[in-house]
């Protein structure tokens, strides 16, 4: 039916909280997870941790001990239970390539093995975290680290281009991004992990068949693909469109890697509005780097020539870094400090716009896990910018945050209402950066329209389960809407004040509430507070998000009856789908003119003069 394709695309962020699961659900996820670390006991591991999960599977890093030796690390790959045998079959796969790849800067395995039924790939441990996670927790990284990253990423791109292992090819990694790139703080020194797309090159960096005879050439499998996708934020256009596998892909992946952390961003889609050159990175490699983003294919392939070439002696460029004040945010950003833990969820509405009217899918046909995931449902059909501008909302979603955001596209520039407040101090560089991207993305898209999302804690989701959709939702007696309350009034101008029914219905939502709850939301929405509620209805799970902020005390015992009438009335929702409703503290719009892009900034070619401090002037 319409309304569950609908709910297909109803979060943006690529995992879903285990407290958006059902309590089924949940219970399963959680037993799978102890069943893991139990098998990875008997095999004599301690201080066990799951440290990672994907669209296939989900990782864990043990300690082996070693009684008179070294303790050794190691992390452990397990593909989820419920796919298909031949994705299941993939792990083996995945330790073959692995096993044909030797390079310093990629972890070894150490075995394939199997514990019952349970597939298990077992490989060296390297030391740091990944390099998204060090985005997300620094922001842009500083240029100097930027080049120092592209250079060991060079490196081990040149060994890949290698004729390696019993085929004589060279291999293709195929999933080169920040997340799979662990970064170890105390040498600088990276590794690349996670060979689950790795394949035999079936074309060389020229575009030529590889070792191939006549009677190959004149075979289906030298016409057909035996790339795997990769992530769709971070692969080139011929990997996403099923071109012939070639070492190229990596260098689209390595381009799409290196701009991302250079920018603060968690994808490679925002080159065209926020260009290298406008990263204050090196003039030449801002350039390389702007070539290998380039839509033309023989750019592309000139530029990434160049960086395999130039990247040891650009390396070599003596850099420091250079301080830097704080960057003020474009929008309000209001940092509080936490009172428990947050599980950040970001729900966007209002996106079909975005899309470009005459697009074609091209993509409908491919079946894969991780495009049905991140992209098809959607991201397909838009422009470079548009994508660029929902991953750096979701982004968003990566940090303790709750509020809200509305994006009024006119004529004359962008309107922008925000209701941001973030639940870690630590953060706030980082997150003002995204912020600033977000906005900058913005400005930089050219249509009429609305955009809106919701950041709410999932933890505070509330889950109502019932047998089939035949029946009525049950709420139990102790259920509860939750809510803060300021600690003191806080100031309303009644001709500034945010409404729930702002802009209208969505047309993106498909679930018509009853006439009491909308009875109740519009007396609330009468009462000074901010926040937002989305009920999420599956035909046997109901889930309720909310986060709420009373900004009136003396209200509360009014506020909290129009919450207790909201849930009462659950049992009368019929039908499938999602409807939302979100209120700002107050209106406090802020205008900003189109862009096409942002402007160049380059490192300065003389560092040092840069990074001293000026001398104070004689008496």
């Amino acid at each position: 039916m319409p309304q569950q394709s609908q709910l297909q695309q109803f979060y943006i962020p690529e995992e879903q909280s285990i407290y958006l699961l059902s309590e089924d659900d949940a219970r399963k996820l959680k037993d799978w997870v102890a069943l893991c670390a139990t098998q990875l006991e008997q095999l004599g591991y301690r201080d066990i941790e799951m440290i990672g999960k994907g669209a296939y599977g989900f990782v864990f890093a043990g300690v082996l001990a070693r009684p008179g030796a070294t303790d050794l690390e190691h992390v452990f790959k397990f593909t989820r239970v419920t796919l298909a045998q031949h994705l299941q079959d993939r792990l083996e796969e995945e330790a073959f390539m692995l096993e044909q790849v030797r390079h310093p800067r990629v972890p070894q395995l150490i075995a394939y093995q199997r514990a019952g039924n349970q597939p298990i790939l077992v490989m060296e441990r390297a030391p740091g975290l990944n390099l998204e996670e060090i985005s997300l927790r620094e922001g842009p990284l500083r240029p100097r680290l930027v080049i120092r990253i592209a250079a060991q990423l060079a490196d081990i791109l040149r060994n890949l281009r290698q004729e390696l292992g019993p085929a004589g090819r060279p291999i293709v990694h195929g999933d080169i991004k920040p997340s799979n790139l662990v970064f170890d703080e105390r040498t600088e020194n990276i590794a690349l992990i996670d060979w689950g797309s790795s394949v035999f090159a079936q074309l060389d960096a020229n575009q030529q068949f590889i070792n191939a005879n006549v009677m190959e050439l004149m075979s289906d499998n030298l016409q057909q693909t035996n790339a795997r996708l990769g992530d769709v934020y971070f692969i080139g256009e011929e990997q996403l469109n099923g071109g012939l596998s070639s070492p190229r892909f990596d260098e689209q992946g390595a381009a799409g890697t290196l701009y991302a952390l250079a920018s603060g961003q968690s994808c490679r889609f925002g080159h065209q509005a926020i260009p290298p050159t406008s990263l204050g990175l090196p003039m030449e490699f801002a350039r390389m780097l702007e070539g290998m983003l380039d839509p033309d294919p023989e750019t592309r392939m000139r530029a990434g020539d160049y960086y395999l070439k130039a990247m040891p002696r650009m390396a070599r460029t003596v850099m420091v870094d250079l301080p830097e004040p704080p960057v003020p945010p474009m929008v309000p950003v209001w940092t509080r400090l936490a009172r428990r833990e947050i599980d950040t969820v970001v729900y966007s509405s209002r996106k079909s716009f975005l899309r470009q009217e005459d697009a074609q899918e091209t993509l409908n046909s491919v079946n894969d896990v991780q495009l049905d995931r991140y992209y098809k449902n959607f991201m397909q059909g838009m422009g470079e910018t548009e994508k660029a501008f929902l991953a750096a909302v979701s982004r968003l979603g990566r940090y303790p945050v709750v509020g809200g955001l509305a994006v009024r596209w006119e004529s004359d520039g962008v309107y922008i209402d925000t209701s941001l407040n973030l639940h870690d101090p630590e953060l706030r560089t980082s997150f003002v950066a995204a912020v600033n991207n977000m906005v900058n993305l913005a400005r930089a898209i050219y249509r009429q329209g609305i955009f809106k999302s919701c950041l709410f804690n999932a933890r505070d989701t509330l889950h109502i389960d019932r047998l089939s959709p035949e029946e009525s939702f049950e709420v139990s007696p102790d259920l509860r809407l939750p809510y803060e309350v300021s600690s003191v009034p806080e100031l309303e101008d009644h001709s500034r004040v945010h409404s729930y029914f702002e802009d209208g219905p969505d047309p993106e939502e498909f679930l018509v509430l009853p006439a009491q709850i909308i009875h109740s939301l519009e007396a609330l929405n009468e009462i000074h507070h901010t926040g937002m509620i989305i009920f999420e209805a599956l035909p046997t799970h109901l889930k309720i998000h909310s986060h709420y902020r009373l900004l009136d005390p003396g209200r509360e015992k009014e506020f909290r009856l129009r919450l207790e009438e909201i849930l009462a009335a659950v049992g009368q929702i019929e039908g499938l789908g999602v409807s939302g409703f979100m209120k700002m503290p107050f209106k406090d719009t802020r205008f900003f003119t189109h862009i096409e892009r942002m402007p160049e900034r380059y490192y300065p070619r003389n560092p040092r003069l840069a990074s001293d401090p000026p001398s104070n002037p004689s008496p």
